[in-house]
């Protein structure tokens, strides 16, 4: 499988202290913010805070892939536990979830051509 992008994503107990940590303590600059969520530079990396999902101490790994759906499949074959199937979720990526021996979430990702990740939505 060829791995595209990836970033650390966090879901801390309380979305605004970790915002606020992250932004305004740490400094990172904002890469872009969503409903829910903020995408922050850090070095040739990117980490992600979201306020969806149940919290999670670790973080999960953001791994986007050209196809979900395939890579299921690829890492069914060599025997992976799938966590959660590859599904769409309503923020419109598709994601499959498997969970590493320690308990961190890799979370494997497809960006739709349609979705705003993939659109340059400047004027």
């Amino acid at each position: 499988m060829e791995i595209l992008a990836s970033r650390v994503l966090l879901r801390p107990a309380d979305y605004g202290r970790s915002l606020t940590f992250y932004r305004d303590q740490i400094g990172l600059a904002i890469a872009r913010e969503y409903t829910g969520g903020t995408v922050f530079y850090a070095g040739q990396s990117l980490i992600e805070l979201t306020s969806h999902g149940e919290a999670q101490a670790g973080g999960s790994l953001w791994l986007q892939v050209r196809d979900v759906y395939g890579t299921q499949s690829e890492l069914e074959g060599r025997g992976v536990a799938i966590t959660r199937g590859a599904q769409k979720e309503p923020w419109g990526l598709h994601e499959l979830h498997v969970t590493d021996p320690d308990g961190v979430v890799l979370i494997f990702v497809e960006i739709p051509g349609d979705h705003p990740l993939r659109r340059d939505t400047r004027d």
